[in-house]
């Protein structure tokens, strides 16, 4: 069985979850589910960064300890993967002694090699990213606002070589197209690296922040929370154990765009590479989620809480909607007006009515049990061909992650579902004492099924608690494998339909 890692940024321990979270997390869960429905060993890792001059500032601003700061983060990032049905299967905290112990092992293995030095240094500073930056960096000669207040600092830290790679980063980039994506991502990290670039400082005096990992070979200094970050992922697969090779190198390692330059696509390959660790085979780089085509800032009070939409609407019809919506790569537009469209047309319209006109009529002409296929004339071969066509298609799409266009691709076929029952009208031939028009009935009643079984495990990945649903009334188990279960046949003969249950309940308003 093929083994595949993924990895999701880790999030910052400075602030609530957000939209931008929750797309990130639901992303890399379906990702997750549509490898292990491909017969996949899947180890999902995602995480908090607990570290850095910023956690330690709102730690002492609610009056309570860092750790203790963290642990209440902790909790509320962890409860925001369970609303949003995040199945991942390690979740790593950068305090906890096994991270610490991999990442003093990793500084003390550059600084043997002579690959970390001490020296005196005078620049520029960004409080809010943490960490120094040049003139270069400003856009039409102002810093970007997400760089807060930067301040000139002079003090002796410690380095990383990280210039001296920069060649070969290039070189290999251009060498690995399948390194970024989307590729044009690649051309963005090129870009940066036109210019030179500076040694990364990899520590933070003791006597400017305490909070973070001590440096092996000087315990006057912690280290850098980005070269502390950027470890979490050879933690999570085990590097410090033999079993570190079953998983690693991560097959998809999922980032916002913001974070791919500098620290995804430079400081972590170069470091991974000094540290002779294989490279990730794939950076799977998302946009943004805006609003009214702004980024969203508390500033600006237009921030999506994502448990606000998953009380209202149901987190699968959330989870459908960041999926639907968003083209893997470019920035998306949150938009609520948009969301009603999906979840009133799509959802309860297309698939929730579908499958409630379904359950009322094998109640009412089958006695509740699903029969055999018998008769087939144009309409059923024709819906049929359509679904056979449809489903390898629809996978293929999942596995070039372009989920938007899968989906869109699954909902022509359950709109085609529902054109078939209007067109056999099953409520008009129950009516006919004729036998070929009550084997029409009954056919009618097991391909509307069977399209609905199909639909439930394709959108699996996507709404898994509703796929669940849709199974259970159907008498089916859960899917476990596509090879296996998605096709078109007769698997649904003698099952007994469960009660009426509505999917997607009507929202009077947002």
């Amino acid at each position: 069985m093929k083994k595949v890692y993924i990895t999701t940024a880790i999030d910052y321990a400075n602030g609530k979850p957000h939209i931008g979270h929750a797309y990130e997390k639901i992303l890399a869960d379906t990702v997750s589910r549509m490898f292990r429905l491909q017969n996949m060993d899947v180890q999902f890792m995602t995480g908090l960064d607990e570290h850095g001059l910023k956690v330690s500032q709102s730690a002492a601003k609610a009056g309570i300890p860092e750790q203790i700061h963290c642990d209440n983060v902790a909790e509320d990032f962890k409860n925001l993967c369970k609303k949003l049905s995040i199945k991942y299967d390690r979740y790593i905290r950068t305090t906890e002694s096994e991270h610490k112990q991999v990442v003093r092992e990793c500084l003390q293995k550059l600084y043997d090699d002579g690959q970390i030095y001490k020296a005196d240094y005078s620049g520029l500073y960004s409080k809010t990213a943490e960490r120094f930056v040049l003139e270069k960096d400003k856009i039409d000669g102002k810093w970007p606002a997400d760089y807060g207040e930067v301040i000139e600092i002079s003090e002796t830290n410690y380095f990383f070589q990280l210039k001296k790679y920069q060649g070969w980063l290039i070189n290999y980039i251009e060498a690995h197209p399948e390194f970024i994506f989307p590729t044009f991502r690649a051309k963005q990290v090129l870009e940066f690296l036109k210019d030179p670039i500076n040694d990364l400082c990899i520590s933070r005096p003791k006597n400017r922040l305490s909070w973070g990992i001590e440096l092996p070979f000087d315990s006057e200094y912690v280290t850098y929370v980005w070269f502390d970050a950027l470890i979490n992922y050879i933690t999570g697969a085990n590097y410090l154990d033999k079993t570190f090779t079953n998983y690693w190198p991560t097959d998809y390692h999922i980032i916002g765009k913001d974070i791919l330059v500098p620290a995804h696509a430079v400081y972590w390959p170069i470091m991974l590479y000094a540290l002779n660790i294989e490279l990730p085979k794939t950076l799977l780089v998302h946009g943004w989620w805006l609003v009214s085509g702004e980024k969203m800032s508390k500033s600006s009070g237009n921030v999506v809480n994502p448990l606000e939409c998953i009380e209202k609407f149901g987190v699968d019809a959330f989870r459908y909607y960041l999926m639907r919506e968003m083209t893997i790569g470019q920035d998306g537009d949150f938009s609520f007006d948009r969301f009603m469209t999906r979840y009133t047309g799509d959802l309860a319209n297309d698939l929730g009515n579908l499958l409630s006109r379904l359950l009322n009529m094998g109640h009412r002409y089958c006695n509740g049990t699903i029969k055999e296929i018998t008769k087939s004339e144009s309409l059923e071969e024709d819906l049929q061909k359509l679904w056979q066509s449809a489903i390898p298609e629809i996978i293929s799409l999942y596995n070039e992650f372009a989920f938007h266009l899968a989906l869109e691709k699954l909902f022509l076929c359950i709109k085609a579902v529902n054109g078939y029952v209007e067109n056999r009208s099953p409520w008009k031939l129950a009516k006919s004492s004729e036998e070929g028009d009550k084997q029409l009935v009954n056919t009618t009643i097991a391909i509307s099924a069977e399209c609905v079984r199909l639909a439930a495990i394709l959108l699996s990945p996507v709404m898994p608690t509703t796929s669940q649903q849709i199974l259970s009334v159907l008498g089916c188990p859960i899917s476990t494998n596509w090879s296996t279960d998605a096709k078109f046949g007769n698997s649904l003969t003698g099952n007994k339909l469960g009660e009426q249950i509505i999917l997607f309940p009507k929202i009077e308003q947002i």
